[in-house]
């Protein structure tokens, strides 16, 4: 049971990595911090979000790559193309997490407002939806990633917040 956790985190990483970056480089001016529409999808969401989610994804795919640790590996990262894959979890985690916004704004919950499960949920089912067209996992490493990401999502908002990266806790 613990490879499957461990493997299923392993996995996964890329899109947590991603949705991660648009937090942590937003404290930074870097540029394209422009909202993609603050009407759709409020002014937190920016270009320079999906780029970073983009680049995270990537070097998290390069840093396992160069890992090699093939014992708890589901796809091959010696052949897949790290470019497309970074797309397909950066992009698709994002996506996912500019859907769930969209939908917040249309039912009336203010940016930053939680909505529980979906806040923690929506970058993981965009990635897995993107990745879909090349790779599906198990169901079984599916459930473990929508049971261990809500944990793993409270944890990080918890640090984010005593590390003054995050305005709220949740």
């Amino acid at each position: 049971m613990a490879d499957l956790i461990i493997s299923s985190l392993y996995f996964i990483l890329p899109a947590y990595v991603a949705n991660m970056c648009p937090v942590i480089f937003g404290k930074f001016k870097f540029p394209f911090g422009k909202p993609i529409s603050e009407n759709l999808f409020g002014s937190h969401k920016t270009y320079r979000g999906v780029y970073v989610a983009y680049f995270g994804a990537l070097l998290m795919l390069f840093v396992q790559q160069k890992l090699a640790l093939s014992k708890i590996n589901f796809i091959d990262y010696e052949t897949i193309n790290l470019w497309l894959y970074a797309g397909l979890f950066g992009i698709g985690a994002i996506v996912g997490d500019l859907v769930k916004s969209y939908i917040k704004r249309r039912i009336k919950i203010k940016p930053g407002a939680p909505w529980i499960p979906f806040d923690q949920l929506d970058f993981i089912v965009g990635a897995l939806l993107f990745l879909a067209p090349f790779y599906i996992p198990s169901w079984e490493v599916i459930l473990v990633i929508v049971i261990v990401t809500p944990l793993l999502h409270l944890l990080t908002n918890v640090l984010g917040y005593v590390l003054k990266i995050k305005k709220v806790w949740w």
